[in-house]
């Protein structure tokens, strides 16, 4: 019995990666051609200072998958990082200290998250209308809290989550982890079947709605997560500087495959995305690439790598 669920669970995980080969060899040459150009990657430093990096691209990618898998999406994940950086460059080194003030970052995170949940699901609006709307919101919020970036990050603790140790690398593996664990949970088995079939699993009993509120939730707090680490990274705060991640979070998710009309896709393949775009922007960097010339490339490797897996199924004898 155990021999065969541990078959059925590996012919599962293959379906789910097909279509992902395409990028995990388009990833694995950008990681050769980085380590061409910078043979210190592979040093202990190297290895930080890259992770450091990548690591809020891969929070806000996975927080925008959630959305996509449960058939949502959300156009506020970088006023939300941007929120939850000024937020720690207030609280951080004030009475609450390190510990008190990340809670307040995540808590505020998931309740942004919660409520424009909330407001998609139970009043049946828009989410891409709903998730505007709340990034002109928590934009507001940031600037009221922090109009020009300022505050402090304890020294202490910048230097143990952005210094030389990979740190950042072992926290990401602990949110997978943590992410397995969901997917393990009513609200994440529920996941997959609200964003592909919300009716039909309705009707089989499970908790659509409230999966995809926990959905926004659990965005919000991995969103907020990534404005902590800023924040820690930089050593200030900024209301402005989360503002890319928001077409970074949704170009990476679907260069991992996941899917608009959710449902369809893997948090691998989301987090396989973010590396590829953040090994991109190194190796365009050292190519010397102007800024122009960066998006432009940038925007033809990220239609090449949507469009193989395509072109491959298209190609693939029909049963």
């Amino acid at each position: 019995m155990t021999t065969s669920t541990s078959l059925l669970y590996w012919r599962i995980q293959n379906v789910r990666n097909r279509g992902l080969w395409w990028l995990f060899a388009v990833v694995a040459a950008f990681i050769a051609l980085y380590v061409y150009l910078f043979p210190g990657l592979l040093s202990t430093g190297g290895i930080s200072k890259f992770s450091q990096n990548w690591f809020p691209l891969a929070l806000v990618s996975m927080a925008q998958a959630v959305l996509m898998l449960a058939g949502g999406i959300s156009l506020s994940i970088g006023a939300t990082v941007s929120l939850g950086g000024v937020i720690a460059a207030t609280l951080l080194a004030g009475p609450l200290g390190v510990a008190g003030g990340s809670a307040v970052v995540l808590l505020v995170g998931a309740a942004t998250g919660l409520a424009s949940g909330w407001i998609v699901v139970r009043l049946g609006l828009p989410a891409i209308v709903v998730t505007l709307a709340a990034s002109f919101i928590i934009a507001g919020w940031a600037l009221l809290i922090m109009p020009r970036p300022g505050g402090a990050v304890p020294a202490w603790f910048s230097d143990l989550l952005a210094g030389n140790t990979p740190v950042a690398l072992g926290l990401l593996v602990l949110v997978v982890l943590l992410w397995k664990l969901y997917l393990a949970t009513p609200l994440g088995l529920s996941l997959y079947a609200a964003g592909e079939n919300p009716v039909g699993a309705y009707r089989s009993g499970a908790p659509v709605d409230l999966s995809r509120i926990a959905a926004y939730g659990l965005s919000g707090l991995l969103c907020a997560a990534a404005g902590l680490f800023v924040a820690a990274q930089t050593g200030a705060g900024d209301p402005v500087i989360g503002n890319a991640f928001t077409l970074n979070s949704i170009a990476a998710a679907v260069l991992g495959g996941v899917g608009f009309l959710g449902g369809r896709g893997t948090m691998r393949g989301a987090l396989a995305g973010s590396l590829l775009l953040s090994i991109m922007i190194s190796v365009m960097f050292f190519l010397g690439l102007p800024p122009v010339a960066q998006y432009v490339a940038q925007g033809l490797i990220i239609v090449v790598a949507v469009a193989l897996p395509e072109i491959a199924a298209m190609r693939r004898p029909r049963t």
